[in-house]
């Protein structure tokens, strides 16, 4: 009986420990997607009214799902899944002994992301400077933008579809950090923040504003896309499927990292 107890502390103790460990990466995971307090949200505050670039993955219809149903191959592309609902092939019930293969293309079927990590200041975009040398009390300064600035990002190698991978990433990224990312953002003229930073007597301060980014890093898997008929029954097949690592710099839309110097 003692023995049934101790093997049921240990079990008890070992499953606690797993559960521990499994909290504490998800915690890591969400910590290291957290806004850090020196980058702010300026999506009020932009001049330049962004258009947001959220993607809905495509909900496959029945037909797409009666065609996928068969194969093991994850899909994910949304132009795929869009191609496939609106098949209308309907082989008739009385085509007994029929065979038939259409060939689709070759399609980048789906992403899977291996690494996720973010550049708060992956590129700088403006610089403000004030001098209070000679000044007799402490000055401020503030955010300002003074120019224009457009941060794209895109694939880190070239690859064929580009287009469809980098929404099938911009998809993923966006499920891994519930950011709002964007292959195209853009900063204003004239946006403005009311943070202030002081500057002590006889120092220059030197604020440095900067566009953060999310690096992504995966592998995209490819495939020839056929639609295999067989008297009334219709179903996807997926040949040839080979991977390829691919990875992107994908801009965090309407937000700013500051950095601030004294010299």
């Amino acid at each position: 009986m003692r023995k049934q107890q101790l093997a049921l502390i240990i079990f008890i103790g070992i499953f606690l420990l797993g559960a521990g460990s499994i909290s504490a990466e998800n915690k890591k995971t969400d910590q290291e997607s957290a806004i850090p307090n020196h980058v702010l949200n300026i999506s009020k505050d932009n001049t330049y009214p962004n258009s947001t670039d959220d993607q809905e993955l495509l909900e496959a219809e029945e037909i797409t799902k009666e065609l996928m149903e068969n194969t093991e191959v994850r899909i994910t592309n949304p132009q795929l899944i869009e191609m496939l609902n609106e098949t209308s092939l309907k082989p008739s019930p009385l085509a007994i002994g029929y065979r038939g293969e259409i060939f689709l293309g070759r399609w980048p079927l789906s992403y899977e992301s291996k690494e996720t990590n973010i550049n708060w200041e992956y590129q700088e975009i403006n610089t403000n400077e004030r001098s209070n040398h000679g000044g007799e009390k402490p000055e401020q300064i503030s955010y300002v933008q003074k120019e224009e600035k457009s941060i794209k990002g895109g694939l880190t190698s070239r690859i064929s579809h580009s287009d469809q991978m980098m929404k099938l990433i911009l998809l993923e990224a966006q499920k891994n950090t519930k950011l709002p990312l964007s292959f195209n953002t853009v900063i204003g003229r004239g946006t403005k923040q009311k943070n202030t930073y002081g500057i002590p007597t006889n120092k220059v301060g030197i604020l440095h504003a900067y566009a953060p980014a999310v690096n992504e890093k995966g592998e995209v898997s490819f495939g020839d896309v056929y639609i295999q008929l067989k008297g009334s029954k219709k179903t996807l097949s997926i040949k040839n499927v080979t991977r390829q690592g691919i990875g992107a710099w994908i801009p965090i839309q309407d937000h700013v990292s500051f950095s601030f110097e004294l010299k």
